[in-house]
């Protein structure tokens, strides 16, 4: 799968927004071209830390539960074969004291220890993992995901976003992903048509930039970086991309206003013109970056 449709079967543009650490500025981004974009749809993918609804504040709609199956033993039908235990990558399962023990902290619900059990001792019981809401402010329509804390996994929440995502009307979507490079970081970015990898000015950045963006060359993504808080020529990140074919597509400067505006969950794009200027071109650059890899240019 690639890309979203709509009720109508159009194809939506899909920009998933990554960086490899956290601090960046990723969010940043990708609320000011949400809102630059609009009418657009604004997923918020980190779910282990949701916070672009704390900047764009919509009023929510609706609210879902993400359930996962657990498994549950009947230990009437279990005669201790272990063929679960050795199934599970993710040692969920144990075999002590003649009986079967299920770890639910550990368990990502695969379903696979049901599927192997060659008694049908194994049944699913649904467990709540987190929510998913949905709401609207302005022209943006927003997706949040949310993990309880605690729990193994967020990629369930991810492909419930992904699956509202499909019945939304507005044709740009942006996906602001978890930052590292994590499997929930895979799952965010499998149906983008193209990756803007968010870096700094440091070494730190840097070194975490070309994390993300050997996975977005290993999922054979189109993509480009923006350098955020750019405080002149002395840049690691701007070493890196040159020297690695990754096109700059922006350098954002260090900016105490900016700051100040972020800090106070503001939106740039909302207060300033020249900040509205800075994004609509961003947008404008990666529209065509994105058309130009989608008809197959380098």
């Amino acid at each position: 799968m690639r890309g979203f449709t709509g009720t109508d079967g159009m194809k939506k543009k899909t920009i998933a927004v990554l960086s490899g650490k956290g601090g960046t500025g990723k969010t940043f981004l990708s609320v000011n071209l949400a809102c630059a974009a609009q009418p657009s749809l604004y997923i918020d993918c980190d779910a282990e830390e949701p916070n672009g609804h704390l900047f764009l504040k919509p009023d929510w709609e609706n609210t879902r539960e993400v359930k996962i199956p657990l498994p549950r033993v009947d230990p009437a039908l279990c005669d201790g074969c272990r063929e679960c235990v050795d199934f599970c990558a993710f040692h969920a399962l144990a075999w002590a004291a003649n009986r079967l023990l299920v770890f639910d902290e550990l368990c990502h619900g695969c379903g696979g220890c049901m599927l192997v059990c060659p008694k049908q001792a194994i049944s699913e019981e649904n467990h709540v993992i987190g929510t998913v809401r949905e709401g609207v402010t302005g022209g943006v329509r927003v997706l949040s995901g949310a993990l309880i804390p605690g729990e193994a996994s967020g990629i369930p929440i991810i492909k419930q976003l992904f699956q509202q995502a499909e019945g939304a009307a507005e044709r740009i979507v942006f996906i602001d992903c978890p930052p590292g490079s994590s499997c929930m970081v895979v799952e965010s970015i499998r149906s983008a048509d193209y990756c803007l990898l968010v870096t700094d000015p440091t070494r730190f950045g840097a070194h975490n930039l070309e994390m993300v963006h050997s996975l977005a060359r290993m999922m054979n993504k189109p993509c480009g970086a923006v350098i955020n808080k750019s405080m002149g020529e002395d840049d690691p990140s701007l070493t890196y991309c040159q020297n690695n074919d990754l096109p700059v597509l922006m350098r954002i400067p260090f900016d105490h206003e900016l700051a100040v505006l972020n800090s106070n969950a503001g939106i740039a794009f909302y207060e300033d013109e020249r900040f509205q200027s800075m994004f609509l071109t961003l947008l404008e650059t990666i529209q065509k970056e994105a058309a130009r890899a989608s008809a197959g240019h380098p």
